[in-house]
């Protein structure tokens, strides 16, 4: 159990906070958290002993948020006022950064899961390509087609481009 406490208590600040992004709701990222250690202790003997608990871990929250996204759209979404705090409603935040972060969010969920699951593994959570495709199941190159094609959408959705014209990045050239 000492064994188990060592391995995961350093994990779940990164573990709430890849909640956190993929479900952008802080109770549901705290229950997703929940859910996820209530279910790696439960069945930490599963655990290939010579496997690393971080991807494990991960691999068992993603999957568990991707289910509870699956029930979200079949049932549809539903926040009571009660929930929201008051702080919330009455403070105005900086107009640049709140569109901006508005604008990444909406980028963000216009992407296919497969590829925001890659870009915030990626990205925020800082997994190398090697642990991102064992935490998804899927092979390395996999997982860099998936994250170029995340960072170029999100590129020209951040640029205002709607269409699939190629993002504002220099071509390259072969040189001889």
């Amino acid at each position: 159990m000492s064994d188990m406490m060592r391995l995961v208590e350093p994990l779940i600040p990164a573990l709430r906070r890849y909640a956190s992004a993929l479900l952008r709701n802080p109770s549901d990222a705290d229950d997703l958290v929940q859910d996820c250690l209530e279910r790696a202790v439960g069945r930490w003997h599963q655990r290939r002993p010579d496997g690393d608990a971080r991807t494990w871990l991960y691999a068992i929250l993603h999957n568990l948020a991707m289910s509870q996204m699956r029930q979200r759209a079949r049932r549809g979404v539903h926040m009571p006022v009660e929930d929201v705090s008051e702080a919330s409603l009455s403070v105005a935040p900086n107009q640049d950064d709140g569109l901006r972060h508005r604008d990444l969010m909406v980028a963000l969920d216009t992407l296919p899961e497969e590829q925001r699951g890659v870009l915030l593994l990626v990205t925020v959570e800082g997994l190398s390509y090697a642990e991102t495709a064992q935490v998804l199941s899927i092979p390395v190159g996999t997982v860099m087609s998936r994250l170029s094609r995340a960072r170029d959408r999100m590129i020209q959705l951040m640029d205002g481009e709607s269409g699939s014209a190629p993002a504002k990045r220099p071509l390259l050239r072969r040189v001889k």
